[in-house]
């Protein structure tokens, strides 16, 4: 059994042993069924599924699949591109484990999996909106959760930050300080020579 032309977009070896296959998303499932009952792939365990969000390509996200091969002792990372609209095909129907690295996958990056019965919050509260680990999340959120004391239940309130909190010093502390206390003694050594 053999892929159609045009599925693998792209075959590399990262760090020298690391096979990295790209993959076409609408052909995934034939690819993975491939990988998997294939005799010359063997590769009978989905190890990690997981998700990258790079927000500026069109295909913004990469699902990574990460196989394992017992009986042939080897290893293969499987990477399909989608954009923020367009389901990936679940591989739940392959590797039942996948269900809980999808709706993981779901809830970080909001990558929709078709096929996936059970895309509920993982991670995240029930009641949460967005998906942190999207580059374009804002770092504080957009609600604040606390406990109000007066009212004796649990809020939640926007985030409000004061200016302060909006401008940010990008200076490394390591790269600003020229001198780090105590050097003034060794500095003063190196002009004056030892004290006897």
């Amino acid at each position: 059994m053999a892929l159609p032309h045009g599925v693998v977009q792209q075959v590399l070896v990262e760090r020298g042993a690391e096979l990295v296959l790209r993959v076409r998303r609408e052909a995934l499932i034939e690819t993975m069924t491939l990988l998997r009952d294939g005799d010359a792939f063997a590769f009978e365990q989905l190890m990690d599924l997981c998700g990258t969000d790079f927000p500026e390509r069109p295909l913004r996200f990469e699902v990574v699949y990460n196989l394992l091969s017992l009986s042939l002792n080897q290893r293969i990372r499987v990477i399909a591109a989608t954009d923020a609209a367009s389901p990936v095909p679940s591989v739940a129907g392959l590797w039942p484990c996948a269900t809980w690295y999808e709706r993981e996958a779901w809830d970080m990056y909001g990558i929709v999996f078709q096929g996936q019965t059970d895309l509920r919050r993982l991670l995240t509260d029930y009641g949460f909106e967005g998906h942190p680990l999207r580059k374009d999340f804002p770092l504080t959120g957009y609600v604040e959760v606390r406990y109000d004391e007066e009212r004796k239940q649990v809020v939640y309130e926007p985030v409000k930050l004061t200016q302060d909190f909006r401008n940010f010093d990008f200076l490394s502390p390591w790269e600003g300080m020229t001198t780090l206390p105590g050097d003034e003694k060794v500095h003063l050594n190196r002009i004056e020579g030892p004290k006897p």
